[in-house]
Protein backbone atom coordinates (compact mmCIF):
# COMPACT_ATOMS: atom_id res chain seq x y z
CA UNK A 1 0.00 0.00 0.00
CA UNK A 2 1.77 3.37 -0.93
CA UNK A 3 2.33 5.79 1.43
CA UNK A 4 -0.74 8.05 2.71
CA UNK A 5 1.66 11.58 2.78
CA UNK A 6 0.32 12.65 -0.74
CA UNK A 7 -2.51 15.20 -0.04
CA UNK A 8 -4.56 17.57 -2.06
CA UNK A 9 -6.81 20.60 -0.67
CA UNK A 10 -10.41 20.12 -2.09
CA UNK A 11 -13.18 22.82 -1.96
CA UNK A 12 -15.50 21.05 0.21
CA UNK A 13 -16.35 23.47 3.31
CA UNK A 14 -16.23 20.90 5.68
CA UNK A 15 -19.08 19.54 7.76
CA UNK A 16 -18.55 21.15 11.11
CA UNK A 17 -18.53 24.25 9.97
CA UNK A 18 -22.39 23.56 8.88
CA UNK A 19 -25.13 25.71 11.19
CA UNK A 20 -28.00 23.66 12.38
CA UNK A 21 -30.37 26.00 10.42
CA UNK A 22 -28.47 25.56 7.24
CA UNK A 23 -28.47 21.26 7.57
CA UNK A 24 -32.16 21.76 8.79
CA UNK A 25 -32.82 23.83 5.46
CA UNK A 26 -30.85 21.62 3.39
CA UNK A 27 -33.10 18.19 4.85
CA UNK A 28 -36.15 20.22 3.80
CA UNK A 29 -34.85 20.45 0.02
CA UNK A 30 -34.08 17.44 0.01
CA UNK A 31 -37.33 15.83 1.00
CA UNK A 32 -38.80 18.13 -1.05
CA UNK A 33 -37.02 16.61 -3.97
CA UNK A 34 -37.71 12.83 -2.45
CA UNK A 35 -41.14 13.58 -3.16
CA UNK A 36 -40.39 14.20 -6.70
CA UNK A 37 -38.64 11.14 -6.74
CA UNK A 38 -41.48 9.68 -5.40
CA UNK A 39 -43.95 10.47 -7.61
CA UNK A 40 -41.68 9.64 -10.77
CA UNK A 41 -41.41 13.21 -12.03
CA UNK A 42 -37.78 14.95 -11.78
CA UNK A 43 -38.11 18.22 -10.94
CA UNK A 44 -36.39 20.62 -13.25
CA UNK A 45 -32.69 21.55 -12.55
CA UNK A 46 -33.73 25.25 -11.55
CA UNK A 47 -36.12 24.07 -9.16
CA UNK A 48 -33.83 21.93 -6.77
CA UNK A 49 -31.93 22.69 -3.72
CA UNK A 50 -28.27 23.76 -3.08
CA UNK A 51 -26.59 20.97 -1.10
CA UNK A 52 -23.19 21.47 -0.71
CA UNK A 53 -22.01 18.61 1.03
CA UNK A 54 -23.12 14.70 -0.05
CA UNK A 55 -26.77 14.17 -0.25
CA UNK A 56 -28.15 11.80 3.10
CA UNK A 57 -28.89 8.80 1.32
CA UNK A 58 -31.40 7.90 4.24
CA UNK A 59 -33.42 10.51 3.58
CA UNK A 60 -37.16 9.44 2.69
CA UNK A 61 -39.87 11.44 1.51
CA UNK A 62 -40.91 13.95 3.56
CA UNK A 63 -38.09 14.21 5.84
CA UNK A 64 -38.01 11.29 7.68
CA UNK A 65 -35.10 8.77 7.20
CA UNK A 66 -34.47 4.76 6.77
CA UNK A 67 -35.85 2.83 9.57
CA UNK A 68 -35.31 -0.48 8.26
CA UNK A 69 -34.63 -2.65 5.18
CA UNK A 70 -37.92 -1.78 3.60
CA UNK A 71 -37.39 1.71 4.15
CA UNK A 72 -33.76 1.19 2.28
CA UNK A 73 -35.27 -0.96 -0.54
CA UNK A 74 -38.13 1.97 -1.30
CA UNK A 75 -35.14 4.89 -0.97
CA UNK A 76 -32.66 2.41 -3.63
CA UNK A 77 -35.75 2.15 -6.18
CA UNK A 78 -35.85 6.80 -5.75
CA UNK A 79 -32.17 6.95 -5.96
CA UNK A 80 -31.76 4.48 -8.99
CA UNK A 81 -34.67 6.67 -10.69
CA UNK A 82 -32.41 9.81 -10.10
CA UNK A 83 -29.66 8.65 -11.45
CA UNK A 84 -30.85 7.74 -14.32
CA UNK A 85 -33.31 10.61 -14.76
CA UNK A 86 -30.62 13.29 -14.42
CA UNK A 87 -27.41 11.93 -15.05
CA UNK A 88 -27.49 8.20 -17.09
CA UNK A 89 -30.47 8.35 -19.24
CA UNK A 90 -32.44 5.30 -18.95
CA UNK A 91 -31.35 2.32 -20.52
CA UNK A 92 -33.26 -0.12 -23.42
CA UNK A 93 -35.30 -2.74 -22.04
CA UNK A 94 -33.68 -6.77 -21.68
CA UNK A 95 -34.27 -7.79 -25.25
CA UNK A 96 -34.89 -11.81 -23.94
CA UNK A 97 -32.95 -13.29 -27.09
CA UNK A 98 -29.51 -13.01 -26.20
CA UNK A 99 -27.78 -15.67 -28.21
CA UNK A 100 -24.14 -16.92 -29.65
CA UNK A 101 -24.09 -16.35 -33.47
CA UNK A 102 -23.23 -18.23 -36.29
CA UNK A 103 -19.90 -17.17 -36.74
CA UNK A 104 -17.33 -19.01 -34.01
CA UNK A 105 -13.69 -17.35 -34.31
CA UNK A 106 -11.82 -19.71 -32.66
CA UNK A 107 -11.62 -22.42 -29.74
CA UNK A 108 -8.04 -22.91 -28.36
CA UNK A 109 -5.86 -24.40 -25.31
CA UNK A 110 -4.60 -20.75 -23.33
CA UNK A 111 -1.27 -20.20 -23.86
CA UNK A 112 0.11 -23.18 -21.69
CA UNK A 113 -2.15 -22.45 -18.58
CA UNK A 114 -4.09 -25.87 -19.20
CA UNK A 115 -7.31 -23.35 -19.65
CA UNK A 116 -9.77 -23.19 -22.48
CA UNK A 117 -10.09 -19.69 -24.86
CA UNK A 118 -13.16 -19.64 -27.11
CA UNK A 119 -13.92 -16.30 -29.26
CA UNK A 120 -17.46 -15.97 -30.40
CA UNK A 121 -19.86 -13.46 -31.38
CA UNK A 122 -23.18 -12.64 -28.83
CA UNK A 123 -26.18 -10.87 -30.83
CA UNK A 124 -29.58 -9.53 -29.49
CA UNK A 125 -31.92 -7.08 -29.63
CA UNK A 126 -34.84 -5.97 -32.44
CA UNK A 127 -33.56 -8.52 -35.22
CA UNK A 128 -30.47 -9.77 -33.74
CA UNK A 129 -28.77 -6.39 -35.00
CA UNK A 130 -26.90 -5.86 -31.90
CA UNK A 131 -23.72 -7.59 -31.41
CA UNK A 132 -20.29 -7.97 -29.42
CA UNK A 133 -17.71 -10.54 -29.67
CA UNK A 134 -17.03 -12.11 -26.27
CA UNK A 135 -13.30 -13.63 -26.28
CA UNK A 136 -14.13 -16.25 -23.15
CA UNK A 137 -11.05 -18.10 -20.95
CA UNK A 138 -11.72 -20.91 -19.05
CA UNK A 139 -9.69 -22.43 -16.23
CA UNK A 140 -8.72 -26.22 -16.17
CA UNK A 141 -12.25 -28.53 -15.05
CA UNK A 142 -15.76 -28.42 -15.09
CA UNK A 143 -16.76 -25.34 -12.82
CA UNK A 144 -19.04 -23.75 -12.08
CA UNK A 145 -16.42 -21.46 -11.95
CA UNK A 146 -16.92 -18.01 -10.70
CA UNK A 147 -16.62 -15.39 -13.82
CA UNK A 148 -14.99 -12.00 -13.98
CA UNK A 149 -16.55 -9.72 -17.22
CA UNK A 150 -14.70 -6.92 -18.68
CA UNK A 151 -16.08 -4.62 -21.14
CA UNK A 152 -13.09 -3.51 -22.61
CA UNK A 153 -11.61 -5.36 -25.76
CA UNK A 154 -12.07 -2.52 -27.51
CA UNK A 155 -8.82 -1.53 -26.32
CA UNK A 156 -6.95 -5.15 -26.36
CA UNK A 157 -6.66 -8.46 -24.65
CA UNK A 158 -5.78 -8.70 -21.08
CA UNK A 159 -2.72 -9.28 -20.80
CA UNK A 160 -0.93 -13.11 -20.99
CA UNK A 161 0.10 -13.07 -17.09
CA UNK A 162 -2.71 -12.06 -15.24
CA UNK A 163 -5.19 -14.04 -17.12
CA UNK A 164 -2.89 -16.93 -16.25
CA UNK A 165 -3.64 -15.10 -12.94
CA UNK A 166 -6.83 -15.53 -13.26
CA UNK A 167 -7.34 -18.73 -14.45
CA UNK A 168 -4.51 -20.07 -11.62
CA UNK A 169 -7.42 -18.77 -9.07
CA UNK A 170 -9.96 -20.73 -10.41
CA UNK A 171 -11.99 -17.65 -12.59
CA UNK A 172 -13.46 -17.37 -15.87
CA UNK A 173 -12.46 -14.18 -18.27
CA UNK A 174 -15.54 -12.93 -20.22
CA UNK A 175 -13.97 -9.76 -22.40
CA UNK A 176 -16.30 -8.09 -24.82
CA UNK A 177 -15.80 -4.98 -26.98
CA UNK A 178 -18.61 -2.17 -25.17
CA UNK A 179 -18.09 -0.15 -28.47
CA UNK A 180 -19.82 -2.59 -30.43
CA UNK A 181 -22.75 -2.28 -28.29
CA UNK A 182 -22.56 1.70 -28.66
CA UNK A 183 -19.96 3.21 -30.53
CA UNK A 184 -17.61 5.78 -28.30
CA UNK A 185 -18.63 8.78 -30.42
CA UNK A 186 -21.53 10.92 -30.75
CA UNK A 187 -23.43 8.89 -33.10
CA UNK A 188 -26.36 7.42 -32.07
CA UNK A 189 -26.75 5.01 -35.12
CA UNK A 190 -25.03 1.99 -34.55
CA UNK A 191 -25.80 -0.81 -32.05
CA UNK A 192 -28.54 -0.14 -29.03
CA UNK A 193 -28.53 3.22 -29.46
CA UNK A 194 -30.32 3.29 -33.33
CA UNK A 195 -31.89 -0.70 -32.18
CA UNK A 196 -33.65 1.41 -29.38
CA UNK A 197 -34.31 4.73 -30.63
CA UNK A 198 -36.50 6.21 -28.21
CA UNK A 199 -34.42 5.41 -25.18
CA UNK A 200 -32.60 8.40 -23.69
CA UNK A 201 -29.56 5.93 -22.68
CA UNK A 202 -25.87 7.76 -23.20
CA UNK A 203 -23.15 6.04 -23.57
CA UNK A 204 -22.33 4.75 -20.55
CA UNK A 205 -25.84 3.54 -19.84
CA UNK A 206 -25.98 1.29 -22.99
CA UNK A 207 -22.29 0.39 -22.30
CA UNK A 208 -24.24 -1.31 -18.64
CA UNK A 209 -26.51 -2.66 -20.93
CA UNK A 210 -23.74 -4.57 -22.71
CA UNK A 211 -22.80 -5.90 -19.60
CA UNK A 212 -26.13 -7.17 -18.97
CA UNK A 213 -26.38 -9.10 -22.15
CA UNK A 214 -23.59 -10.83 -22.01
CA UNK A 215 -24.46 -12.10 -18.31
CA UNK A 216 -27.50 -12.87 -19.83
CA UNK A 217 -25.81 -15.63 -21.80
CA UNK A 218 -23.15 -16.71 -19.08
CA UNK A 219 -26.06 -17.19 -16.52
CA UNK A 220 -27.38 -19.85 -19.22
CA UNK A 221 -23.94 -22.04 -19.34
CA UNK A 222 -23.54 -24.72 -16.71
CA UNK A 223 -19.64 -24.44 -16.24
CA UNK A 224 -20.19 -20.71 -14.79
CA UNK A 225 -21.12 -19.75 -11.44
CA UNK A 226 -24.68 -17.65 -11.32
CA UNK A 227 -23.69 -16.28 -8.10
CA UNK A 228 -20.32 -15.55 -8.45
CA UNK A 229 -20.35 -12.69 -11.34
CA UNK A 230 -17.83 -10.23 -11.53
CA UNK A 231 -18.25 -7.17 -13.57
CA UNK A 232 -14.33 -4.62 -13.92
CA UNK A 233 -13.42 -2.07 -16.43
CA UNK A 234 -11.50 0.61 -16.59
CA UNK A 235 -12.02 4.43 -16.99
CA UNK A 236 -15.04 5.09 -19.00
CA UNK A 237 -15.12 0.99 -18.59
CA UNK A 238 -15.16 1.25 -15.12
CA UNK A 239 -17.82 4.15 -14.87
CA UNK A 240 -20.14 1.64 -17.14
CA UNK A 241 -18.98 -1.49 -14.49
CA UNK A 242 -19.99 0.50 -12.30
CA UNK A 243 -23.53 1.44 -13.35
CA UNK A 244 -23.97 -2.05 -14.53
CA UNK A 245 -23.42 -3.53 -10.73
CA UNK A 246 -25.46 -0.98 -9.33
CA UNK A 247 -28.88 -1.45 -12.08
CA UNK A 248 -28.01 -5.65 -12.36
CA UNK A 249 -28.32 -7.24 -9.26
CA UNK A 250 -26.84 -10.44 -10.51
CA UNK A 251 -23.80 -8.91 -10.29
CA UNK A 252 -21.85 -10.66 -7.08
CA UNK A 253 -19.04 -7.73 -6.92
CA UNK A 254 -18.28 -5.19 -9.08
CA UNK A 255 -15.19 -3.58 -9.29
CA UNK A 256 -14.61 0.05 -11.42
CA UNK A 257 -11.05 0.74 -11.95
CA UNK A 258 -9.98 4.32 -12.39
CA UNK A 259 -13.04 5.60 -13.04
CA UNK A 260 -13.45 8.99 -11.98
CA UNK A 261 -16.02 11.57 -13.01
CA UNK A 262 -18.95 9.49 -13.69
CA UNK A 263 -17.58 6.68 -12.05
CA UNK A 264 -16.56 5.99 -8.26
CA UNK A 265 -15.52 9.98 -7.62
CA UNK A 266 -16.98 13.06 -6.30
CA UNK A 267 -18.51 15.55 -8.24
CA UNK A 268 -18.83 17.28 -5.10
CA UNK A 269 -15.06 16.70 -3.45
CA UNK A 270 -12.70 18.32 -6.33
CA UNK A 271 -9.43 19.09 -5.95
CA UNK A 272 -7.25 20.42 -8.38
CA UNK A 273 -6.68 19.11 -11.84
CA UNK A 274 -9.21 16.80 -11.34
CA UNK A 275 -11.97 15.90 -14.27
CA UNK A 276 -14.80 17.97 -13.26
CA UNK A 277 -18.72 17.73 -13.78
CA UNK A 278 -18.24 20.17 -16.53
CA UNK A 279 -15.22 18.91 -18.34
CA UNK A 280 -16.73 15.41 -18.86
CA UNK A 281 -19.16 16.59 -19.58
CA UNK A 282 -18.74 18.90 -22.50
CA UNK A 283 -16.20 16.94 -23.84
CA UNK A 284 -18.42 13.74 -23.90
CA UNK A 285 -22.17 14.33 -23.86
CA UNK A 286 -22.78 11.14 -25.43
CA UNK A 287 -21.68 9.17 -22.23
CA UNK A 288 -24.70 11.00 -20.57
CA UNK A 289 -28.16 11.25 -20.72
CA UNK A 290 -29.68 14.41 -22.04
CA UNK A 291 -30.19 16.39 -18.62
CA UNK A 292 -26.70 15.85 -16.99
CA UNK A 293 -25.63 19.21 -19.07
CA UNK A 294 -27.91 21.96 -16.70
CA UNK A 295 -25.64 20.68 -13.62
CA UNK A 296 -22.60 22.37 -15.06
CA UNK A 297 -21.99 25.05 -12.81
CA UNK A 298 -24.83 23.60 -10.62
CA UNK A 299 -22.86 20.67 -9.03
CA UNK A 300 -24.62 21.53 -5.74
CA UNK A 301 -27.96 21.21 -7.50
CA UNK A 302 -27.45 17.69 -8.12
CA UNK A 303 -29.36 15.79 -5.93
CA UNK A 304 -27.52 12.84 -5.51
CA UNK A 305 -23.68 11.96 -5.59
CA UNK A 306 -21.42 9.08 -7.15
CA UNK A 307 -21.42 7.84 -3.28
CA UNK A 308 -25.52 6.91 -4.08
CA UNK A 309 -24.21 5.40 -7.08
CA UNK A 310 -21.84 3.21 -5.08
CA UNK A 311 -25.22 2.54 -2.80
CA UNK A 312 -27.01 0.55 -5.65
CA UNK A 313 -24.45 -2.13 -5.41
CA UNK A 314 -25.19 -2.72 -1.36
CA UNK A 315 -25.38 -5.22 -0.03
CA UNK A 316 -23.56 -7.06 -2.63
CA UNK A 317 -20.12 -7.17 -3.08
CA UNK A 318 -17.75 -3.37 -4.38
CA UNK A 319 -14.10 -2.72 -4.98
CA UNK A 320 -12.79 0.45 -6.20
CA UNK A 321 -9.02 0.34 -7.53
CA UNK A 322 -6.99 3.35 -8.61
CA UNK A 323 -3.85 4.80 -9.28
CA UNK A 324 -2.27 7.50 -7.06
CA UNK A 325 -0.30 8.79 -9.72
CA UNK A 326 -3.87 9.30 -11.77
CA UNK A 327 -4.88 12.94 -10.52
CA UNK A 328 -7.42 12.99 -13.29
CA UNK A 329 -9.18 10.71 -11.82
CA UNK A 330 -10.05 12.47 -8.65
CA UNK A 331 -8.18 9.74 -5.86
CA UNK A 332 -9.61 12.09 -2.86
CA UNK A 333 -13.03 12.15 -4.42
CA UNK A 334 -13.23 8.40 -4.66
CA UNK A 335 -12.15 8.22 -0.99
CA UNK A 336 -14.76 10.62 -0.11
CA UNK A 337 -17.76 8.45 -1.98
CA UNK A 338 -16.25 4.78 -0.23
CA UNK A 339 -16.49 6.33 3.10
CA UNK A 340 -19.87 7.83 2.32
CA UNK A 341 -21.54 4.73 0.43
CA UNK A 342 -20.17 3.00 3.51
CA UNK A 343 -22.91 4.11 5.94
CA UNK A 344 -24.80 2.07 3.21
CA UNK A 345 -23.32 -1.26 3.80
CA UNK A 346 -22.93 -0.48 7.35
CA UNK A 347 -26.47 -0.10 7.98
CA UNK A 348 -27.30 -3.42 6.04
CA UNK A 349 -24.95 -4.91 8.32
CA UNK A 350 -22.19 -6.18 5.44
CA UNK A 351 -19.36 -2.96 6.04
CA UNK A 352 -16.66 -5.95 5.09
CA UNK A 353 -18.37 -6.32 1.19
CA UNK A 354 -17.16 -2.88 0.67
CA UNK A 355 -13.09 -2.03 -0.06
CA UNK A 356 -10.95 0.29 -1.53
CA UNK A 357 -7.60 -0.18 -2.69
CA UNK A 358 -4.81 2.26 -3.99
CA UNK A 359 -1.15 1.85 -5.86
CA UNK A 360 1.81 4.19 -6.80
CA UNK A 361 1.10 4.55 -10.49
CA UNK A 362 -0.18 5.92 -13.68
CA UNK A 363 -3.86 5.62 -14.99
CA UNK A 364 -4.27 2.47 -16.02
CA UNK A 365 -5.56 -1.50 -15.26
CA UNK A 366 -2.62 -2.96 -13.97
CA UNK A 367 -1.58 -6.54 -12.45
CA UNK A 368 -1.59 -5.15 -8.89
CA UNK A 369 -4.93 -4.07 -9.54
CA UNK A 370 -6.37 -7.31 -10.87
CA UNK A 371 -4.14 -8.77 -7.58
CA UNK A 372 -6.68 -6.71 -5.37
CA UNK A 373 -9.89 -7.63 -7.51
CA UNK A 374 -8.81 -11.50 -7.04
CA UNK A 375 -8.18 -11.04 -3.29
CA UNK A 376 -11.16 -9.20 -2.86
CA UNK A 377 -12.91 -11.77 -4.25
CA UNK A 378 -11.15 -14.83 -2.81
CA UNK A 379 -12.74 -13.15 0.17
CA UNK A 380 -16.38 -12.05 -0.21
CA UNK A 381 -17.00 -14.70 -2.56
CA UNK A 382 -15.15 -17.35 -1.43
CA UNK A 383 -14.69 -16.77 2.00
CA UNK A 384 -11.17 -17.00 2.22
CA UNK A 385 -8.94 -15.03 4.62
CA UNK A 386 -8.49 -11.27 3.52
CA UNK A 387 -4.87 -11.29 2.09
CA UNK A 388 -4.43 -7.45 2.28
CA UNK A 389 -6.23 -4.23 4.07
CA UNK A 390 -8.87 -3.03 1.67
CA UNK A 391 -9.77 -0.23 4.24
CA UNK A 392 -7.15 1.36 4.28
CA UNK A 393 -7.45 4.98 2.81
CA UNK A 394 -4.90 6.76 0.65
CA UNK A 395 -6.21 10.80 2.12
CA UNK A 396 -6.78 10.09 5.85
CA UNK A 397 -6.30 14.19 6.27
CA UNK A 398 -8.80 14.80 4.00
CA UNK A 399 -12.13 16.40 5.80
CA UNK A 400 -14.73 14.71 6.27
CA UNK A 401 -17.52 15.21 3.35
CA UNK A 402 -21.27 14.65 4.63
CA UNK A 403 -22.46 15.29 8.21
CA UNK A 404 -24.87 12.54 7.99
CA UNK A 405 -24.69 8.98 9.32
CA UNK A 406 -25.84 5.56 8.58
CA UNK A 407 -29.73 5.09 11.05
CA UNK A 408 -29.07 3.35 14.14
CA UNK A 409 -31.53 1.04 16.44
CA UNK A 410 -32.91 -0.68 13.23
Amino acid sequence: MPSPSRRSSNRFVAASLWTPTIFAFILAGMAHHASAADDQTPAPMDKLPSIPQLPDPFLLPGGSRVKDKADWLRRREQIKRMILDYEYGHPAPAPGNVKVGQEVWSIRENDGSGGIEKVFVLTMGPDGKVSTPVALTLPPGKGPFPVIVKGDLCWGRVKPPIVADILKRGYALAEFDRTQIAPDDKTRDKGVLAAYPDADQGDLAAWAWGFSRVIDYLVTQDFIDKDKIIVTGHSRGGKAALLAGALDERVALTVPNGSGAGGAGCFRVQPPKTESLQRIVTTFPNWFGPRFHEFIDHVDQLPFDQHEVRALVAPRALLTTDGLGDIWANGPGTQATYLASKEVYAFLGVPEKIGIHYREGKHDQLAEDFTALLDFADHVLLGKPAAQDFNKLAFPDEPKAYSWSAPTGK
